[in-house]
C-alpha cells in the first residue's frame, strides 16, 4: 500500500508546519507526517519551511538571526486564509510532544533544510533530540543536502535516511554516497519522466508534492512507497476509492 504523507502537516487545509496542521494530519489518519527543521540564532531546532519567517508569520528576517524568544512572539497561523488561527512557531520538541499527545503511531519524516544554509551542528542536535526517549512513532531523516545525510548516517546509523531531489542531475551528483541512502524522495515530475526505470531503482520512492488526482492514482498504480501531499484527507479517500475500483 502507498502511504499517505502529510506534507508540512495538512498544509492544504491548515497553516503549514504548525501544531494545528500536525494534529489535523493525525486526525485524518495519515500514515506519515513530514516537517522541516532549521536552527535559530541561539541553537534551537525550529520547524518551518523557509529560511526566513516572512512568508508564514507576521515577522521578518532569517531564522538563523532570530532567537527562540523572538520566534515565539510571532504568529504563524493568521496568514492562512482558508483556516486562520493564531499559532506559535514550534520547535521540533514542541511537535514531538504534540504528536505524542495525539497518539500518533506512524512515521515522522524530519527534513533538514540545510541545502541553502549549512547550519553548523544541526545534524548532531537533531539526533540527540530524537534519542532522548523512545517515541511511540518511527522516524527518518531527509535532506536535499548530501553532506547532512552522510553526517546523520554516521551519528545514527540505524535510522533511515532519504535523499530529496528534483532532477536526474541531482541524483547523479550523489556519487558513491548514494549507497548510504535508504530511500528516495523525488519531485513528482521526475517520477513521471522515469516511469519505465523505477523498477530498477531498488529503493523506496516517495515523491512530492502530489495533489492532482491523476498523479496520485498513477503513484498507487506504480505501487510507490508513499506520496507527499498537502491534502492527506483527500488522498486517503482517493486511495480507498482506487482500491475499491480495483476489486470490482
Amino acid at each position: 500500500m502507498t502511504d499517505i504523507i502529510a506534507h508540512r502537516g495538512s498544509k492544504g487545509t491548515h497553516p503549514e508546519n504548525t501544531c494545528i496542521a500536525f494534529r489535523e494530519a493525525v486526525r485524518v489518519g495519515a500514515e506519515r507526517i513530514e516537517l522541516d527543521v532549521h536552527l535559530s540564532k541561539d541553537g534551537y531546532l525550529i520547524v518551518m519551511h523557509d529560511e526566513t519567517v516572512d512568508r508564514t508569520t507576521d515577522g521578518h528576517g532569517e531564522i538563523q538571526q532570530l532567537t527562540l524568544n523572538e520566534l515565539k512572539q510571532l504568529d504563524a497561523g493568521s496568514w492562512f486564509q482558508k483556516n486562520p488561527s493564531v499559532q506559535c512557531v514550534p520547535t521540533l520538541e514542541d511537535v514531538l510532544n504534540c504528536l505524542v499527545e495525539e497518539q500518533f503511531n506512524g512515521f515522522l519524516n524530519i527534513e533538514l533544510k540545510t541545502d541553502i544554509i549549512h547550519y553548523e551542528g544541526i545534524e548532531k542536535k537533531i539526533v540527540q533530540q530524537m534519542k532522548q526517549k523512545n517515541w511511540p512513532f518511527r522516524y527518518l531523516y531527509s535532506s536535499f543536502y548530501f553532506p547532512s545525510l552522510v553526517k546523520l548516517k554516521k551519528a545514527d546509523p540505524k535510522t533511515e535516511i532519504a535523499f530529496i531531489y528534483e532532477s536526474a542531475e541531482d541524483l547523479s551528483q550523489a556519487g558513491p554516497a548514494f549507497a548510504l541512502v535508504d530511500s528516495l524522495h523525488p519531485k513528482m515530475s521526475w517520477v513521471l519522466a522515469h516511469e519505465k526505470e523505477l523498477i530498477t531503482i531498488g529503493k523506496p520512492l516517495r515523491p512530492w508534492t502530489v495533489n492532482r488526482m491523476e498523479e496520485m492514482e498513477n503513484c498507487f498504480q506504480l505501487k510507490l512507497a508513499g506520496v507527499h501531499t498537502d491534502f492527506p484527507e483527500e488522498a486517503k479517500f482517493a486511495r480507498q476509492n482506487w482500491q475499491e475500483e480495483g476489486e470490482t
